[in-house]
């Protein structure tokens, strides 16, 4: 019968966390599900047009839209599942500092396994680009809208509440090179000088 669904397969649990977002190793069976299935995973995502990145060291995976170099004959007729987005002065300026508490937490070979800011650190940080607003309420309220973006890509998740923390996750650093980094520092550093703060250097992610 046409309504007859295919048998049941493991693969598809991991394929629908991998629409949702970026699955990592705290995704427990999810994971292991992934790690034993890649390549019926990524067969079938390219029929889809898109491209499943597989990064074991790092312990995630996560979704890219294939670019137009990489369509084979036909597929450019494919609609987008993911669109870039394009991150404001303030959002962007978050992934810098947060994607700079990464490479130092790396570089410090600590024993923890998570990188985790706290949120007072963090708008010191934040605070120090815009030394003409003397208004931190305001700053303050940008700051977690910022967060509130970030958290819905997939880059940060709460972490505590006393005191508010953000873990910093594994997938930035995956976005965010340490060569696309450091331009970005240069851009945000003249941008700062200036005191144009509504150019907004490029960061664009699915």
């Amino acid at each position: 019968m046409r309504g007859d669904l295919p048998d049941f397969r493991d693969w598809s649990i991991a394929a629908v966390r991998l629409l949702q977002g970026v699955v990592d190793t705290d995704d427990g069976r999810v994971w292991d599900v992934l790690m034993s299935n890649v390549s019926q995973l990524e067969g079938y995502f390219a029929r889809l047009g898109l491209r499943l990145i597989v990064d074991e060291p790092e312990g995630l995976a996560y979704l890219r839209q294939l670019t137009e170099d990489e369509f084979p004959a036909g597929y450019d007729a494919l609609p987008k599942l993911f669109r870039s987005t394009r991150l404001s002065y303030g959002q962007t300026l978050l992934c810098v500092l947060l994607r700079d508490e990464f490479r130092r937490f790396e570089d410090e070979e600590t024993r923890n396994e998570r990188c985790v800011v706290e949120e007072s650190e963090l708008f010191d940080q934040w605070n120090a680009y815009f030394p003409q607003q003397g208004d931190d309420v305001k700053l303050q309220r940008e700051l977690l809208n910022a967060l509130s973006k970030l958290e819905e890509l997939g880059f940060v998740r709460r972490f505590g509440q006393e005191p508010p923390s953000w873990e910093v996750r594994r997938i930035l650093k995956a976005r965010l090179t340490a060569d696309e980094l450091e331009r970005l520092q240069r851009l945000l550093q003249e941008a700062a000088g200036r005191r144009h703060e509504h150019r907004q250097p490029p960061l664009a992610t699915t």
